[in-house]
Order: C-alpha cells, then structure tokens, then sequence
C-alpha cells in the first residue's frame, strides 16, 4: 500500500530535527581557581643569605588558565621535613601569565604570523639566615652536624587568598660561612693582573669533613657574566694568584669570595659561597715589552760569492710577539737599526759588508703594541 507523500514528509523533518540537535552534557563544575603548586624551586645559598627561584604558576590545579594570583608565600623551616607553611617567613607578590603576554582576540588565519609559545614567569625571593640559624665551630657547639640545613617551599595563594600546598622542597646547608678574604688587590705586570690578599681562618670549623678554598671572579668592565679566574686553599697570610687568561687595553673587575666545601663520606660535595670582597677594576695596560733575545750568533760566508754576514737567535715565545729589529755598529761607532720593516723570524741576513771590516751586531724583540725591549748581547764578525 502506497503511504501519500504529505504524511511522510512530516515525520521525515521531525527526524532531521532531532539529528541537528547537539547532545548537552553534564555540567562543568565551578573551577575553585587554586594555582598549581610550583615543582621548580631552588634555593641557592651566598653568605647568610639564600635566594629563592621558582616558576610562576600558569594554570589551576583543574588545568584550567589561572586568571587572578595573589601573593606567594615563603616557607622555611629547620631539618627535612616541611608538611605546611605554619608562619611564612615572607611573601612575594606574584605577576600572572597574562598580564605579561596577552592573548589576542582576534581568530588566527592561515596568513597571521604564528602565536608565540606561552612565556614562563620567573619569581623570587631573598631570605636572611639568622646568626643563631648558621651552625657553630664543633668547639663551640657540641651539637654541631655539618649535613644540618634549612628547608624552604613556596605556596602560591588565589585572589582569594587560597592555595593549593606546598612546592617541591628545596635545602641548604646551615654551616656557617667564612667572611672575604682581606686587602684584596690587583696590579698589572708583563706576566698577568697579578691579585694579592689576606688569608684569615681564624673562624674556620675544626670538624673533619669541612674544608675552605678562594675562589677568584672576573667579569669585564659593563658586563654581567662573572668569569671564575682561578682558586687556591684558604689559609691565613698573605696569598697571590696571576690572572694571564685576559686582553690587553681592556678594564676588568675582580671580586673575592670563601667557599666552605663539605666532603662526608657517601655523600655528595656541598659547596657554599661566602660573601664577595668589594669589587676592584683594573685597567689592563700593555706597557710591558717582550723577552730580550737570547742566543745570538754572527756567521761570515763570501768565498766565490757576494760576502754576508749570516745572523740567527732563539725565538722569544711571548704571545704578542710581533717581530725582531737589528742593530749593527762598527768597533766604536754608534749601533744603527739595519732592517726596514720587523723582522718576522729570528734571522737576518746583512748583505752590506765590506771587506776588512768588523762588525757588532745585537737585536730587540718588538710586541704588537709597539713596546720594544731590550737588545740581546752582541755577537761580532769580521769580513776578511
């Protein structure tokens, strides 16, 4: 039996009704916007203070885009173990994701440039250490444990105040640092910047494990990067160490520090920074000339040829050596500089002899800053 097409095309629109219309899920439950915790802290010890680093917290603990941060807490507490923050010992006020990159509200295009990748916030913070919180010399302080250290977390708070727990924890050690070494100085010479100072261990910690060494630091005038130039064990009087490792015509600054190293047994080196010497600048001024030639030796050769005199010395080994000059004089007669332009080999040949003569010759190292030294000892040869 035919069906007319009038009742069929009814229920036929119906259906294609129901099919367009999108399923509605569940509802989302509201976000309670809790930034999750950083698992990025370190803490880095200098003298008695300890500073903090941790990435800023760019989405909730529902993985969904944090949208208003508050302050951030700073934790601290003594030995292994930190479950909660109890009194924060500090705060640092926290700078959301979108505030420093906005998200723009225009739809991406095949032809706009691609979105740069989301930025990572850096925060930080700087704790003081207590004079009673750094471990004492084991003479004075029978309790005195060289691995005894201090632990820190952060606790990132909403807009509302609430946060999520604690970040990763993060140590130092707590034994007690040594001052800068004293009478820090620099002075320039042809062999480096030479740095002298003042050893004093007086307050050095007896306890076997622990040890002490001073660490040297450059950096060049205007810069930011601090270069280790060298190290030497911790003692008392008077210590130097010869920075060669540089560039003339150039200022550098120099800084002076005392780590305290701990080496126990099956346990990894711990090594804590003291505080800086106050920085000193040198300017490296290159008025120092080269080694004077060694060596000389004067050689007649002319039988059935042109007569010349044949010069060779050992070569001077500074690093800027540039070249050589030659002076010769006859037996009482003032020294005349022979070659034209420096020499770059350590050998001469003078072709302007004469026979029955004798001639005194010496020569002179020249660096490239012009600085000439002093002339080698004569070496003589006569012209039959």
């Amino acid at each position: 039996m035919k069906v007319p097409l009038l009742n069929v095309l009814p229920a036929l629109g119906a259906a294609l009704l129901l099919g367009a219309c999108a399923t509605i899920g569940p509802p989302q439950p509201p976000s309670l916007e809790l930034p999750k915790p950083p698992s990025d802290l370190r803490a880095v010890r200098k003298g008695g203070q300890v500073i903090l680093t941790w990435t800023v917290p760019s989405v909730t603990t529902d993985r969904r885009t944090v949208r208003s941060l508050g302050v951030t807490q700073i934790c601290r507490g003594l030995g292994a173990e930190l479950t909660q923050c109890g009194t924060p010992v500090g705060q640092a006020t926290a700078q959301s994701e979108s505030a420093v990159a906005p998200r723009s509200s225009s739809r991406p295009s095949s032809l706009s440039p691609p979105r740069p990748a989301k930025q990572k916030i850096a925060n930080s913070y700087t704790d003081s250490l207590t004079g009673q919180m750094e471990s004492d010399n084991p003479s004075l302080d029978p309790s005195f444990d060289p691995s005894l250290f201090v632990t820190y977390a952060v606790e990132v708070l909403n807009g509302d105040g609430r946060g999520a727990g604690l970040s990763n924890l993060a140590r130092v050690p707590l034994i007690r640092t040594l001052p800068p070494p004293r009478d820090f100085a620099a002075r320039v010479t042809g062999q480096g910047v030479v740095l002298t100072w003042t050893g004093d261990v007086s307050q050095a910690s007896s306890a076997q494990a622990v040890h002490y060494v001073y660490r040297i630091y450059r950096r060049l005038e205007g810069g930011a990067q601090w270069t280790l130039t060298g190290e030497a064990p911790a003692g008392g009087g008077s210590l130097t160490l010869t920075d060669s490792n540089f560039e003339w015509e150039k200022t550098y600054g120099y800084r002076a520090e005392t780590v305290t190293v701990i080496a126990q047994e099956n346990k990894p080196e711990v090594k804590v920074e003291g505080d800086d010497s106050p920085e000193i600048k040198v300017f490296a001024h290159d008025v120092f000339p080269p080694a004077v030639p060694t060596g000389l030796q004067a050689v007649f050769s002319g039988p059935g040829q042109q007569a010349f005199i044949d010069l060779i010395w050992a070569p001077v080994t500074d690093v800027d050596l540039d070249g050589y000059n030659v002076y010769r004089h006859e037996e009482g007669g003032a020294a005349v500089k022979v070659n034209a332009a420096l020499l770059k080999t350590p050998a001469y040949r003078d072709a302007a002899v004469v026979s029955g003569k004798k001639y005194f010759y010496a020569v002179s190292a020249v660096d490239v800053r012009g600085n000439e030294s002093g002339r080698s000892e004569e070496a003589s040869e006569a012209v039959p």
